[in-house]
């Protein structure tokens, strides 16, 4: 038997509801810190609609938000070596509320 890096890991089995499964989209999200946790506040901004609502929070370790960070930097060099280059806008740190869009009108 050959010894690797994963042989004495243990597998975790992880369930994910239908509900969870559908996920939820996000435009925007805010982040926030303490000593000890980091605060991820995911929102869904509306065209036209000045109020918007957090759809979902996830509270880490300071630990584990550097190994997401990690997590998503290289699944994003992964994602541009595949897609191509992903560009940035300069926007402003909030994004415009009215989406360009013309007003709804009933």
């Amino acid at each position: 038997m050959a010894d690797g890096p994963n042989t004495n890991q243990k597998q975790i089995s992880i369930e994910l509801s239908d509900e969870m499964a559908e996920g939820v989209y996000s435009n925007l999200a805010i982040i926030s810190h303490s000593q000890s946790e980091f605060v991820l506040d995911f929102i869904r901004m509306m065209p036209n609609v000045p109020k918007a609502k957090v759809k979902s929070r996830v509270i880490l370790t300071p630990q584990h938000a550097k190994r997401l960070m990690r997590a998503l930097q290289d699944n994003m060099n992964k994602f541009e070596k595949q897609f191509g280059s992903v560009a940035e806008t300069d926007q402003p740190a909030i994004p415009p509320m009215n989406f360009n869009t013309p007003k709804a009108q009933a």
